[in-house]
């Protein structure tokens, strides 16, 4: 018994230690320029839900969630119940999907995103931080700034934007459950999609 205690906590610790930002865990504290050039830190958010969001508008997995208008539509009801929603691109200038300034804000307002912020994240400091590997992939924080999910936006890994509906979207459960006060059911999925262009 006490060599499976010993086994499971190896265990455990391996899987945090490969995941800076495993749930349970407190979310690393950073400060990002938004698209608009003000500066959005985590540590202003205390006390509400944060959604992290990591996108690049290029990748077809992330078109797969906005030619539909479903990540738009799923912002838009969250950020409506007081969520906080940070949309979070960590490519690099010159990378797929890198944009600043006016073609920056042209194109958040050509996918009809409706994030909270869209912050700029060039050299890759904050993803890397959030151990970000694909785009989409996402992070659900607490009004404690405890990770609370963290993975994949939801169960059909496809670029097609019909599977949608018929997958289980991880991050509306993993809220759902948070404003019941409920525990979140599946903290943790592996992400996929697009790698991240660091």
């Amino acid at each position: 018994m006490i060599r499976s205690l010993i086994a499971t906590l190896a265990l455990t610790a391996a899987l945090v230690a490969a995941d800076p930002v495993a749930p349970g865990t407190a979310a690393p504290a950073f400060t990002l320029p938004s698209a608009t050039g003000s500066a959005v830190s985590l540590a202003s958010l205390t006390g509400k839900t944060v959604v992290l969001e990591w996108t690049n508008y290029d990748c077809p997995f992330v078109k797969k969630f906005y030619v539909g208008g479903a990540m738009p539509a799923l912002q838009a009801k969250w950020t409506a119940q007081g969520v906080v929603w940070l949309s979070i691109n960590s490519s690099a200038p010159g990378k797929q999907g890198h944009l600043t300034g006016n073609a920056l804000t042209s194109r958040i307002a050509a996918e009809k995103a409706v994030p909270s912020h869209f912050l700029v994240d060039s050299d890759g400091t904050v993803g890397k931080a959030y151990g970000a590997t694909t785009t989409p992939q996402m992070v659900v924080i607490d009004g404690k700034g405890t990770v609370v999910y963290h993975g994949a936006i939801d169960s059909i890994r496809s670029t097609d934007a019909a599977d949608v509906a018929k997958a289980t979207n991880y991050v509306d459960a993993a809220l759902t459950e948070l404003a019941a006060g409920k525990p979140v059911t599946t903290p943790q999925t592996k992400s996929y999609g697009c790698g991240v262009k660091y």
